[in-house]
């Protein structure tokens, strides 16, 4: 498997900021903040905790960061610290604030690198549908196609076993290949 030149620069970072590089440390969390930030938001649906969970999930990872054994797996293995801190705050939520604003949050703060104005309406269409997921299948759909992590790295991740990765996969293409036809249908008549 070829690893692409975006996880040689994390995996450089990592073991830069492991020997006390502090640029590495820096320039490795602006690298991964707004991912960490999509992945919270994407599991809290709320962009206020969505801060507060990463906020505190770099604290356990600076910490951590020394026990991290494969440099290659820093990417699974923040995701999966994000993954529990939003646990931890999710179930000590209230549903009905949740579901309030899962309905209506602004994703622009965390979205992807496409420069505004040039979203199409293809784009909206599945945004919305991605949207709609619950979260845990939306959770492992962004992590596969935009995050590009395996299905292992994703199981990692989410603390889940691969089988249930890739049963949500199944799952949510479904979901969104459906409702992308059910609106093409309709403009078609």
């Amino acid at each position: 498997m070829q690893r692409s030149s975006e996880r040689i620069l994390d995996e450089y970072l990592v073991a830069s900021a492991l020997t006390g590089d502090r640029p590495a440390w820096q320039r490795l969390v602006v690298r991964w903040q707004p991912k960490l930030l999509r992945h919270a938001w994407r599991l809290l649906g709320d962009t206020e905790r969505a801060r507060d969970a990463v906020q505190d999930s770099w604290i356990e990872i600076l910490r951590g960061l020394g026990r991290l054994e494969d440099l290659a797996a820093f990417p699974a293995w923040a995701f999966q610290i994000v993954t529990r801190r939003c646990q931890r705050l999710f179930r000590g939520s209230d549903l009905q604030r949740r579901v309030a604003d899962a309905l209506c949050i602004d994703e622009e703060e965390f979205s992807t690198d496409v420069p505004d104005g040039e979203l199409d309406a293809d784009i909206d269409q599945v945004m919305a549908a991605l949207q709609s997921l619950p979260a845990a299948q939306r959770a492992v759909l962004s992590l596969f196609y935009l995050e590009s992590l395996s299905v292992a790295e994703i199981a990692v991740a989410l603390d889940v076993p691969p089988g249930t990765v890739k049963t949500r996969l199944m799952h949510a293409r479904n979901r969104i290949r459906a409702q992308l036809e059910g609106v093409g249908n309709e403009q078609a008549g």
